[in-house]
């Protein structure tokens, strides 16, 4: 399993919304600045958030975006889910059922099984305040 771009952009972002809270609204362009990303692509990223209701939007003079929910409600395996889709290793565990006409003689479905949920479970243990608490630099357990 590889993260794409568009993963670690969608985290970072939401992080950033996070650390800049107390601020009100902030805009794509700021994030953009911190993050050391193009604004262009976060803009592809915000339509995806937005329907899963992870931010507020706010147009206009003193627009921007904010989290819809306190950090600690976010965890890494939402946010990964909704910019990369499953996060099954193999293909035939991506709708959540063994879907494979081999299943049966499948010596190895065990293996992808187990592979599965603890990557999911690893990653939805983890919340966007559990980063930010984790310190700069990557703390002891979390980098992104």
């Amino acid at each position: 399993m590889k993260i794409s771009t568009k993963g670690r952009y969608a985290l970072r972002m939401l992080l950033d919304l996070a650390q800049n809270q107390g601020d009100g609204y902030v805009s794509l362009k700021d994030i953009a600045q911190r993050q050391d990303v193009s604004k262009k692509y976060l803009e592809q990223i915000v339509p995806l958030l937005n329907k899963s209701n992870m931010l507020r939007t706010n147009r206009g003079y003193q627009g921007g975006y904010r989290l819809s929910k306190a950090p600690e409600e976010y965890t890494v395996g939402e946010v990964l889910r909704i910019t990369e889709g499953d996060l099954a290793p193999v293909a035939c565990l991506q709708t959540g059922v063994v879907d494979c006409p081999r299943a049966e003689q499948c010596l190895t479905i065990s293996v992808w099984e187990g592979l599965y949920k603890v990557v999911n479970r690893y990653l939805d243990s983890i919340t966007l305040q559990d980063i930010l608490n984790s310190g700069p630099g990557c703390g002891d357990d979390y980098c992104i």
